[in-house]
């Protein structure tokens, strides 16, 4: 094996062990009592930028870790065991470091990923509205240049760490007429201020404990040096691509939590016994157990291939997709038969099966919903096997 190699499989580890042992004694402990009284954990947030986990994907030249996706991902699914919500201003802020590294100008790396990278400006996506979901292009959020600055108006919706960040890669349209309306979006560098306020925050099924909220821009002034990249009508494409990236965290968080399901349910059906013997002896319950760490593993190897294949600089659209279509499905899968195999014992609140099962939903639908991934990978495929 290369020595490169050798050395990122040693520094992987050591990043592996450090946050498994940090999940295993922080983020555990209070994960209970923080989902159900809905309480952001502001110090498991501060431990994660003291260990450089909002530098994942930032570059070491503007002070990040500059990892792999593979090792990204291994990271998300670690702490995605523990609590998958503590992994929400985690993912959100990724894909806005992804978008300032891939499209932002020198001088707006040099401004920005400092500060990122060391969660000092922690950030979101503010991409979603209340009439324009998966139908992006649809977006009615204004930016109208005014000088050196644009004037921003509009409502965004669903925004994850909307309250307790600092930032959002803000999309807006700069040219409303544009044809197609993609042409006409751009991306912003949005910092809080002034026109810049949180609406509503969400209650919501699972997820719990971060903020999801709706932000209003009135009249919000966002100087012309934030356009990302400088150049108008690019935000779509910027936007899309950080998906990609995206969605290997949603299905990475997708195999943590289905991997805490399952192995609490192989160990309880050690434990509890009917009839006079182990649940686990009794076929019914083997039968299960063998299904879901089958998909379980299916599932991690599709997040990795696709980890992998976006390391290597390739399109992956489609791999991404699959994986996250294919990982927050079978997510939903073990969760409920986690819960099955425990019995009364999965309902109640003193396990955490319940909560794994309200939180698989969200990775079904964030960050694309299954519906639409299916027809991506359906058109990659049609393309790639054109006759």
């Amino acid at each position: 094996m290369p020595r490169d190699d050798v050395a990122k499989g040693e520094a992987r580890s050591q990043i592996l062990t450090t946050v498994r042992d940090w999940v295993q004694k922080e983020v555990e402990p209070l994960s209970m009592k923080y989902e159900r009284d809905n309480i952001y954990p502001q110090e498991l947030i501060d431990q994660m930028a003291a260990m450089g986990l909002f530098g994942m994907n930032v570059p070491e030249e503007y002070g990040g870790l500059d990892l792999d996706y593979t090792t990204f991902a291994m990271v998300f699914e670690e702490v995605a065991k523990g609590w998958m919500a503590v992994t929400g201003p985690l993912g959100t802020h990724h894909i806005m470091t992804y978008i300032v590294r891939n499209y932002g100008t020198e001088e707006q790396k040099r401004r920005f990923l400092p500060r990122m990278a060391r969660g000092e400006m922690r950030c979101g996506l503010g991409l979603t509205e209340p009439n324009a979901g998966t139908d992006n292009q649809a977006m009615t959020t204004v930016a109208r240049r005014d000088g050196e600055e644009y004037v921003v108006n509009g409502t965004k919706m669903f925004i994850t760490n909307g309250m307790n960040g600092h930032a959002v890669a803000l999309l807006a349209k700069t040219n409303p007429n544009a044809t197609p309306p993609h042409r006409g979006i751009s991306c912003f560098i949005a910092e809080k201020g002034a026109g810049f306020s949180v609406g509503r925050e969400l209650d919501k099924l699972g997820y719990r404990g971060v903020d999801t909220v709706e932000l209003i821009f009135q009249d919000y002034r966002c100087p012309a040096d934030n356009l990302v990249g400088g150049v108008e009508g690019q935000g779509f494409r910027q936007v899309m691509s950080a998906l990609e990236a995206g969605r290997i965290n949603i299905a990475a968080r997708a195999v943590g939590v289905a991997t805490a399901a399952f192995e609490r349910a192989v160990k309880y059906a050690q434990q509890r016994k009917t009839f006079g013997r182990p649940i686990g002896e009794h076929q019914a319950v083997q039968l299960m157990l063998a299904d879901m760490y089958t998909k379980l593993q299916a599932a991690r190897l599709l997040t990795y291939d696709a980890a992998r294949k976006k390391d290597s600089g390739e399109r992956v659209d489609m791999e991404t997709g699959m994986a996250k279509l294919y990982a927050s499905e079978v997510c939903a899968q073990i969760a409920m038969d986690a819960m099955r195999i425990h019995g009364g014992y999965g309902y109640i609140k003193d396990l955490p099966l319940e909560r794994y099962y309200r939180d698989a939903p969200l990775m079904i639908i964030g960050e694309g919903t299954n519906e639409i991934l299916r027809t991506v990978i359906a058109r990659q495929l049609l393309q790639r096997y054109k006759v």
